[in-house]
């Protein structure tokens, strides 16, 4: 199959430099609104992702994710927010950007070309048969997940990928190619927009199916929440007055005594038990 770097087209959008900020306003937002409909294309192949993950994540496994640039860094992110959201431990969902941590807030430059790196920074990790790693590259073609990928395969490791260009060497390769086409962006080129967005949705979608599979959501709440500010310690607290009846100021106390909303809730429904 023909492979063409849709992303790279030219924006349906002309003349930006001379359009009023409302008329540029609405131009990336109508461009915005068409990429949950191209993520939702991808639900089948997101959903055989997760569930490989969950599996593999039961299995005592982690799930990593690596990119360079605004992937990286949406990888990043995503893996960041696991612990704090889930109360899982850090080292269950990894982030790994070409650059290292430095390129998280400055752009390095020429460290997504490297096809060695990213199976190095891999290999820190001990990464094993047991875990999974996607990466992630709007354009499907950087080299750093390029080469990181091709070496999973090799040691027997299952991989995914995140990318914006149907067809190209990164979906070739990934095991669980997930593939949201977003067409041209709306600044030529600048997939920090559409494709960035899409690969935010993607993975909100794979890390919170699969932490709400592995048991960290009840009913629809984050009971192993971090409780790391007085906002999710007051959130904490109403939770459990809708669970169990008891004052704000005893479920405060109860909160703060066991650590978690799960612990609390527990204890009290085995207590009545």
């Amino acid at each position: 199959m023909t492979f063409h770097k849709i992303t790279e087209q030219s924006s349906l959008h002309n003349d930006l430099d001379k359009k009023t900020t409302e008329e540029l306003l609405r131009g990336i937002n109508a461009e915005d609104k068409t990429v949950a409909f191209a993520v939702e294309k991808e639900i089948p192949k997101i959903e055989k992702l997760v569930d490989v993950i969950v599996d593999k994540m039961h299995q005592g496994g982690r799930l990593f994710y690596m990119g360079a640039g605004t992937s990286g860094r949406l990888g990043v992110v995503d893996a960041s927010e696991c612990p704090p959201t889930f109360g899982v431990p850090h080292g269950w969902v990894i982030g790994l950007i070409a650059g290292g941590d430095t390129a998280i807030r400055k752009a390095v430059e020429f460290a997504e070309d490297s096809k060695e790196q990213g199976w190095k920074d891999l290999e820190e990790y001990n990464v094993s048969t047991k875990d999974v790693v996607i990466g992630i590259a709007a354009s499907g073609t950087t080299p750093y997940v390029i080469g990181a990928l091709e070496q999973c395969n090799k040691n027997g490791i299952i991989t995914g990928s995140i990318t914006c260009n149907p067809n190209s060497p990164i979906d070739a390769l990934a095991q669980y190619p997930v593939c949201p086409e977003v067409g041209p962006e709306f600044v030529t080129g600048s997939t920090r927009m559409k494709s960035g967005t899409a690969q935010k949705m993607v993975l909100n979608m794979l890390s919170t199916a699969t932490m709400i599979k592995l048991g960290r959501v009840k009913g629809n709440k984050m009971v192993d929440m971090q409780l790391s500010n007085h906002k999710l310690v007051d959130r904490g607290v109403r939770m459990i007055k809708e669970e169990i009846n008891l004052s704000y100021e005893k479920a405060k106390e109860e909160l703060l005594t066991e650590g978690s909303v799960r612990k609390v809730i527990d204890k009290y429904k085995n207590k009545n038990k």
